[in-house]
């Protein structure tokens, strides 16, 4: 309609707020998803705490010697420590479902070719940081833990605290499950044009040198420990150079136009 036209108090911007409200109402429902499945799960797993941390502290108990038990210098931390665990363990299994969530958000502003991308990265970025949480726990906990009681000295009780038994493990569960993610951040910055596949291969003697710094800050200060994050992070950013071209091609816009749907 023409400025004669419009009523009085017509507001340019009544339009941008009341999109921009709706898109507030949605996300804070696909929050309330998420979370909703998120406390559905753990309220489920609750009856099993013990056993969920008691499974968390195998490979810490399996390197002490036999008999050996964590300590709890707290006075609510042994109640609070597994359900903590608990907790994040109901995350990781209702993982898809959040990111699924979060795609659901954002799909209806992305083009047809482009929704062809979120879906296969929704479901590969779970199972990657699902992969590097297992990684860790099967593999790397068992040569780093067996290594610390190794060294240290016949004078000293290695008795480790829950709390901080749960910092540590938790910070190397994301350190990588965040590395197994690489492939996925290499095929996004290709995808999106941020960076080409080119730039990418050129800088790959800076990507092996950053993964040992990163390694070595993360990691215990034995070589084993950070050849476990290093190697893996440097096979996962190659894997990404080979498969980003597979999801350029299939991921493409359409030659004649492209249409939001």
């Amino acid at each position: 309609m023409t400025e004669e036209q419009k009523p009085s108090g017509f507001d340019k911007t009544s339009g941008v707020e009341e999109t921009f409200i709706s898109h507030l109402v949605e996300l804070r429902n696909r929050i309330m998803k998420a979370s909703i499945a998120i406390i559905v799960i753990f309220l489920c797993l609750m009856p099993w705490s013990a056993n969920i941390y008691d499974f968390l502290a195998a490979p810490m108990l399996n390197a002490l010697p036999h008999g050996s038990k964590m300590i709890a210098t707290g006075v609510i931390t042994p109640f609070l420590i597994p359900v903590k665990v608990t907790l994040l363990v109901a995350f990781v299994i209702a993982l898809p479902w959040v990111l699924y969530q979060l795609w659901a958000f954002i799909a209806p502003g992305l083009y047809a070719h482009e929704k062809k991308l979120i879906a296969p990265l929704v479901v590969s970025s779970s199972i990657l940081f699902i992969t590097g949480v297992a990684f860790c726990y099967y593999l790397v906990f068992g040569v780093i833990f067996h290594f610390i009681n190794k060294v240290a000295p016949a004078s000293i009780s290695v008795t480790p605290d829950i709390d901080n038994y749960f910092d540590f493990v938790m910070t190397m569960f994301i350190a990588f499950g965040v590395t197994f993610e690489v492939p996925i951040v290499v095929i996004v910055l290709v995808r999106m044009g941020l960076v080409s596949l080119e730039k990418l291969k050129a800088i790959r003697p800076y990507v092996i040198v950053g993964a040992f710094v990163v390694a070595a800050i993360v990691t215990p200060p034995d070589i084993m420990s950070q050849m476990l994050l290093a190697v893996p992070l440097c096979l996962l950013y190659e894997i990404g150079l080979l498969v980003a071209p597979l999801f350029v091609k299939a991921t493409q816009a359409p030659v004649d136009s492209e249409e939001t749907v």
